[in-house]
């Protein structure tokens, strides 16, 4: 589907007087970043106003210094490495609290760390577009995700082309080829076998390859 039909889709969604959240999802290496920034991009160009906010849920990553005592930073990325209930907490509080600015985490690559409060969600936004691996997992206290979006996408990419895409982004992020490649392959297909199965319990199937140009 091309990126302005997306658009409309996602602007269709909005209610006056009501703030709404859409939520995109896939595997890693999917495409769903990229997708739900170049999604807000379109509808913010379109509409001429600040209508669409893009939240990450990698802000939710757990601290390095707390995977560390959990003994789980060798797996930093599965679904018990992120603050699961703070992030729905988050999208709870964006449904009702429409009269001042929410303030989100976002994820530094950088530095491998989340940053509090860098995201700012400005009270006249009507639209957000969350984004992460596991708003469909049907566990808690993911499974309460679902019912707080007025839509749900999943971005469908080959196999193939998400290890290409991991490999590359992993050895840009100071991995070697061989370890970028072997974490690929292990800790982040371990976590698409688990999202992949959440596919069915989206609204709709969105190409990661074609819907925009990645």
């Amino acid at each position: 589907m091309p990126a302005a039909d997306l658009a409309a889709r996602a602007g269709a969604l909005i209610q006056p007087g009501r703030r709404v959240l859409l939520g995109i999802t896939g595997s890693p290496g999917a495409g769903k970043t990229t997708l739900a920034k170049h999604l807000v991009d379109t509808l913010n160009e379109v509409s001429g106003v600040h209508t669409a906010v893009h939240l990450p849920m990698d802000g939710f990553h757990l601290a390095n210094s707390t995977l560390d005592t959990l003994g789980i930073h060798h797996r930093k990325g599965a679904i018990d490495t992120f603050d699961g209930w703070g992030f729905v907490a988050l999208l709870r509080r964006l449904l009702v609290e429409v009269d001042h600015p929410v303030y989100a985490p976002s994820f530094e690559r950088t530095i491998d760390e989340p940053v509090a409060g860098e995201i700012a969600i400005p009270a006249h936004i009507p639209l957000i577009v969350v984004e992460g691996n596991y708003l469909l997992v049907d566990q808690q206290p993911w499974n309460e995700i679902r019912p707080l979006l007025a839509e749900s996408w999943f971005c469908e990419t080959p196999e193939s082309e998400r290890l290409v895409r991991l490999v590359d982004r992993h050895t840009r992020h100071g991995r070697s080829p061989a370890v970028a490649a072997a974490w690929a392959r292990t800790v982040d297909g371990a976590n698409a076998a688990l999202i992949e199965r959440t596919r069915s319990r989206a609204d709709a199937v969105i190409s990661g390859v074609d819907s925009v140009r990645i």
